[in-house]
């Protein structure tokens, strides 16, 4: 599923939050989009997903202006994962996955055969087949963030939109995460804190800065250490291993504060 955004703004609270912003998204393409905190990736994936109503410009979904299309169908297509997931409900992992089959019945609808065995693949897909009778509230924060991630891909959807899933995660279940969302070749739509991880898994970047997008395209071709000063304000060295082609980042120690 394509996506396209042409001159997006978003006003809130009398306060321009997001300004003429334009993007493209590719069917089965890793988008990412980096900048530091404020700079809009999260407004801008929340009108994406329909939280916030843009103040003008025009979203497009394989052609089709968005708000021409219903949320139960757009949630047939899309899939969201956040990066806060605190849920107060004693839910098993399965009936938390089970809810990613919602946008795909008619209210008072059962669960069919088909959906269980979704939910079970999806649950698979995330590594976590032993845990399918767990209580979700048990699970380390890796844990719900897969199960999270299964929800969203028992949708079945074309396009996964990640805001910034991996910010409470250790390295470890950052690798995992994004390895896995990699691996389902579907299109992916994320914001990212980690440079080397947007560096490592993205097809292409988009970069934002005070709710502006100031640069797009490869990671290895914008990437650079005049771009993170610029951007982000401070100095970093930019190099790639030999090895893997994968980008190395190291940064430099700040020694004033603003």
């Amino acid at each position: 599923m394509d996506l396209s955004l042409k001159n997006i703004n978003v006003t809130l609270s009398q306060k321009t939050i997001i300004q003429d912003v334009s993007l493209e998204a590719k069917a089965g393409e890793f988008i990412g989009i980096i900048g530091p905190n404020g700079s809009g990736k999260s407004t801008l994936l929340r009108t994406i997903y329909r939280v916030i109503e843009p103040t003008s410009g025009a979203l497009l979904l394989d052609g089709t202006e968005y708000k021409k299309i219903k949320p139960a169908e757009s949630a047939k297509k899309m899939a969201v994962v956040g990066q806060f997931n605190n849920i107060n409900f004693d839910f098993t992992v399965l009936d938390m996955v089970m809810m990613g089959r919602t946008p795909h019945k008619s209210l008072l609808t059962t669960n069919n055969r088909s959906d269980y065995e979704l939910t079970l693949e999806a649950i698979s897909k995330v590594g976590l087949e032993a845990y399918a009778d767990r209580s979700f509230a048990t699970l380390s924060g890796g844990e719900k963030q897969r199960v999270i991630l299964a929800r969203a891909l028992a949708q079945q959807p074309k396009l996964l939109v990640l805001d910034e899933p991996t910010n409470h995660l250790d390295i470890k279940y950052q690798l995992q995460l994004l390895s896995i969302v990699k691996s389902l070749n579907i299109g992916v739509l994320a914001a990212l804190h980690d440079l080397s991880l947007a560096a490592m898994y993205c097809d292409k970047l988009y970069v934002m800065k005070a709710g502006q997008l100031v640069a797009s395209g490869l990671p290895k071709e914008i990437l650079t250490p005049a771009l993170v000063q610029d951007v982000y304000e401070i100095d970093c060295d930019i190099r790639e291993n030999p090895d893997t082609g994968y980008l190395a980042i190291t940064y430099h120690p700040i020694h004033r504060y603003a």
